[in-house]
């Protein structure tokens, strides 16, 4: 019984998917190449060292487990595989994220048991594989013709392209893993040195800050991202109906205010989380797509589309970032003159989850300390509005602006509010519920707009990625929604050659850049003079 376990046991581990979507019994039964090679090394070799390789055999077996558990839980979130050098820092904010959804005790629980499973898988396979390597030199014969005509059928099977179910029978698929892990470190750190190269050329890096923006001198210009504000907001049948609403009304009563909107599309560099990396793409006009490149950017001088508005001397220079609850040394890179962080901006009212405030306090917060305020500058601002980050349970609600106070007015809202557990549970409510947040935002910040803009202010606001997977579905874009809003018609007037859609939601057909095209784009478009490349 223990036998038949064990030999159980390593071929689930040969043949384990690293997708969920992917995790069918069919992609069980196949013959792993793996396993008889093994069984022959093991069958070569006296007794120390056949028990030597057994046990570093199980050892690898467990750890590619893991990885693939892994890339697993990457997948389902972020829409790509376990980065072995970059991503174990992660794993401190997926922690963070479990003990905002299910406490500190359910986090540490799941914590405690993810490090046990991984220590669990490593020592059962490390005893399946001695175990099976005792069996094979016990019955020595009966093993050699086994594996000999194991070799024969797959060889065959190979050679024929013998499928069933259709996937080939005979399967190379755990080499096939390494292979991809191997190819992502080398990967990886090809690239540190390939981008630090490209980060140091920037074609405004050395423009005069007389020739920066010069087209919006004298305008208040806020750059807004909405947490997972993605293309599945507009286009997902299960979630259109109410967001194309509120965007539809959204532009009706901006218009009935003075303003106009246009909007197109951006690919995000990143997917399902990791919002600084779309921050950062769409800001430095460089392709940040993980965190070895965002630590890179942020510790260099690269101008970002922020700090071009400090370097002209002509704008304060601000950050509303209710999401921020540690130092952020980044401010000076993104050349912000002031940041109000969630400790910051004067809140009081309960927490909605990962989210430290409603983004209508955090918006009728600036406007207090900082766009309501008589300056001797315009203002540039970058807000950071995180009512839409999963798991999108409890959500908050608009109430009166002159209601809100020092927030404490959420806290019956809050208390009844759905569990984030029930809903992260279920794939409809995550949808339904992740629906209701990004309506949640955009009504905030356009009511925001109308009640407080005025002729000179300019809003920018877009989606810094895609909502996870479980929510938009698999192999969803990674294309976020993009705007920009103002009542002085020359503001608009200058992306005209953008072809983008007239109103708040794109086009299905409007244009898509990438991300990292935007800063360039909307530099030139507002006079800004390249100054060509510096080394």
């Amino acid at each position: 019984m223990l036998t038949a376990l064990s030999a159980l046991l390593v071929l689930l581990a040969l043949l384990l998917p690293n997708t969920l979507h992917t995790l069918t019994p069919d992609k069980f039964l196949r013959i792993p190449v793996e396993a008889v090679v093994g069984a022959a090394l093991l069958l070569a070799l006296p007794g120390r060292w056949r028990r030597v390789v057994a046990v570093l055999a199980g050892l690898a077996l467990g750890a590619l487990t893991v990885l693939n558990l892994l890339d697993m839980g990457f997948h389902a979130y972020l829409g790509r595989g376990f980065n072995l050098v970059l991503d174990w820092e992660l794993l401190d904010d997926a922690q963070a994220y479990a003990g905002d959804t299910m406490g500190s005790a359910g986090a540490f629980g799941l914590a405690a048991g993810a490090v046990v499973l991984a220590l669990l898988l490593c020592a059962l396979l490390t005893l399946a594989t001695v175990r099976l390597g005792e069996l094979l030199a016990r019955h020595r014969e009966v093993a050699v013709r086994s594996t000999l005509a194991a070799a024969v059928v797959w060889t065959t099977t190979a050679a024929l392209g013998v499928q069933f179910a259709g996937l080939p029978v005979a399967s190379d698929h755990a080499s096939a893993l390494v292979r991809i892990q191997t190819e992502r470190v080398r990967a990886t750190l090809r690239d540190e040195a390939a981008f630090a190269k490209e980060a140091r050329n920037d074609a405004f890096g050395a423009t005069p800050p007389g020739r920066l923006v010069p087209d919006l001198r004298g305008k208040d210009v806020i750059f807004a991202f909405i947490e997972s504000y993605g293309r599945s907001a507009i286009e997902d049948p299960a979630i259109r109906p109410g967001v194309h609403r509120t965007l539809e009304s959204g532009t009706g009563a901006l218009a009935k205010a003075g303003f106009r909107a246009k909007s197109g599309w951006l690919t995000s560099a990143t997917y399902g989380g990791s919002s600084w990396l779309g921050h950062s793409t769409f800001l430095s006009g460089l392709w940040i797509a993980n965190q070895q490149r965002y630590r890179t950017v942020t510790s260099s001088d690269h101008l970002t589309l922020t700090k071009a508005f400090r370097k002209t001397g002509a704008w304060r220079t601000v950050g509303v970032m209710p999401g921020v609850r540690k130092g952020w040394p980044e401010a000076e890179f993104y050349g912000l003159d002031h940041v109000y962080d969630a400790f910051r901006l004067g809140y009081r009212g309960p927490r909605f989850s990962w989210s430290t405030m409603p983004d209508q306090y955090a918006l009728e917060a600036f406007q207090r300390l900082e766009h309501g305020k008589k300056r001797d500058k315009p203002l540039m601002a970058e807000v950071i509005l995180t009512s839409s980050h999963q798991p999108w349970a409890p959500l908050p609600e608009l109430v009166g602006w002159d209601e809100l106070g020092d927030g404490r007015i959420f806290e019956g809202i809050e208390a009844k509010g759905e569990d984030p557990a029930d809903v992260v549970a279920s794939s409809a409510r995550s949808k339904e519920a992740y629906g209701r947040s990004v309506q949640y935002s955009v009504a905030s910040l356009t009511q925001w707009l109308r009640r407080y803009g005025g002729e000179d202010t300019v809003l920018v606001f877009l989606g810094d990625h895609q909502p996870i997977a479980r929510v938009s579905g698999e192999g969803a874009s990674r294309d976020v929604p993009v705007s920009i809003v103002a009542k002085d018609p020359e503001v608009l007037a200058k992306i005209d050659g953008w072809g983008w859609s007239d109103g708040l939601e794109p086009a299905r057909d409007a244009p898509v850049w990438k991300m990292d095209a935007f800063r360039d784009r909307f530099l030139t478009a507002y006079g800004s003079t390249p100054s060509g490349k510096r080394d």
